[in-house]
């Protein structure tokens, strides 16, 4: 007998990403998105994915709204997903700013618990993803936030698994890394066999991410218990603790957490940056020009003397080499800033670096990609930041969008490999 599809809904759909993924093996139906940018009055995100998908179940409103207006108008489905947002975890700001759960964006957690709290007939499993930081957030309380998420999830009923997947580090062609969360509902036969396997067992070999993405051999776990309420966990949760107790590998079962550092294991066919160059059909906009600066920067080096960078180029070669420069705060308390220098150019025989969201225009940047070719020094193009992410050639091209948009686009999205290869194995585990 032929398996069913699994019916899909995909929340925070931004592009497509999750989608694009799943939809890999024909073995996942997705029937209801949402995706809705806040902060934008054009929903450029939306018109991308309706352009590529149709209009058809897609919403393009508040899930807050959403949620709390009528939680029944989110279709019955089996498998809820979504890269939550992540702009209070993300390496956009730095960890001792970062504000979590607590956050603007971090509220939107609760709308995922409440399609899960309230919905009638629930999803029977989840795969959501977010950055690695998640498990260490805040800094004020290393793991808080996890310990958050985990803790409310348990007490819906729910197994999780999780696993913090550098892509490069499996072939794919961006050292991204992100946490990715698998979730089973207590009246599936999967939360059944993890009750009866050893959760080292489930996290080497039987588990979902362990069947998409191999492992050396674990030799232990750490075990503990999320005690306490969620009010409780919030104030007072590793409020002694330096380092988060989770590891990038874990698993939470009946409130025990079982947790350990894992290595890859991956010997296979390894995409790199070279790989996906677009060469020719590059035009002028992304090579970086000496053209002078409207206003030259002046720099004050560690020995007090002044340097000018007068040129597009020279700002390029600034921020991205090691510096080390005089400051002087506004009290008038003079410091030395230092930091090491970034392979520039890019190099072309390894995964990228991580896509940002700021990788568009022409701004010089220190964290921007730069490669060298035949025309000289450049910026990446939308199709091979698309690329990098695994994303069909030009998905995000659309009239109204620009390049800068696009590459926000990139920034924002996954790897689309590493859905493809996680939803494989969940559908595989799911119809064991």
């Amino acid at each position: 007998m032929e398996n069913k599809k699994l019916k899909v809904a995909e929340l925070f759909a931004g592009v497509g990403g999750f989608r694009l993924g799943l939809e890999k093996h024909n073995n996942y139906d997705i029937v209801w998105s949402n995706q809705w940018e806040p902060s934008t009055k054009v929903q450029h995100a939306s018109m991308v994915y309706e352009n590529q998908f149709g209009n058809e179940n897609h919403s393009n409103e508040d899930l807050n709204d959403v949620v709390t207006r009528n939680i029944e108008e989110i279709p019955d489905h089996d498998l809820l997903v979504g890269g939550f947002p992540c702009q209070d975890y993300s390496v956009a700001t730095t960890l001792h700013n970062s504000k979590g759960l607590k956050g603007k964006k971090g509220v939107l957690w609760w709308s995922i618990h409440k399609i899960l709290e309230y919905k009638k007939n629930k999803p029977k499993y989840l795969f959501l993803e977010n950055v690695d930081r998640l498990l260490k957030s805040p800094a004020s309380q290393r793991g808080r936030d996890f310990a958050v998420m985990l803790k409310s999830l348990n007490d819906l009923g729910y197994a999780i698994e999780w696993r913090v997947i550098n892509a490069g580090e499996y072939g794919m062609p961006q050292r991204r890394r992100r946490t990715f969360i698998i979730g089973y509902h207590k009246s599936t036969d999967v939360y059944k066999r993890i009750s009866k396997s050893k959760k080292i067992d489930w996290l080497q070999e039987k588990g979902t991410i362990a069947n998409a993405f191999p492992l050396d051999k674990i030799n232990k776990l750490e075990e503990f218990e999320i005690k306490g309420s969620l009010e409780e966990i919030t104030t007072d949760f590793n409020k002694e603790g330096k380092l988060s107790p989770f590891q990038n590998t874990g698993l939470l079962f009946k409130g025990k957490i079982y947790t350990t550092k894992t290595s890859p294991n991956y010997n296979g066919k390894r995409i790199v940056l070279g790989d996906l160059l677009q060469n020719g059909e590059v035009t002028d906009d992304f090579f970086i020009k000496n053209n002078k600066l409207k206003t030259p920067k002046s720099i004050l080096e560690k020995d007090g003397s002044e340097k000018i960078i007068a040129t597009e180029k020279e700002m390029w070669e600034y921020l991205k080499g090691s510096k080390s420069i005089l400051r002087i705060s506004k009290d008038g308390f003079k410091y030395n800033y230092s930091e090491g220098g970034m392979i520039y150019p890019d190099a072309l025989d390894n995964a990228s670096r991580t896509i940002i969201t700021g990788e568009g225009g022409k701004s010089p940047s220190r964290f921007k990609h730069v490669i060298v070719s035949d025309r000289g020094l450049r910026r990446l193009t939308p199709v091979e930041l698309e690329r990098l992410n695994m994303f069909p050639d030009d998905h995000t091209k659309l009239e109204g969008v620009t390049d800068t948009k696009r590459a926000f686009f990139m920034g924002n999205a996954l790897v689309v490999g590493v859905i493809e290869k996680i939803g494989k194995a969940l559908y595989n585990q799911i119809n064991e």
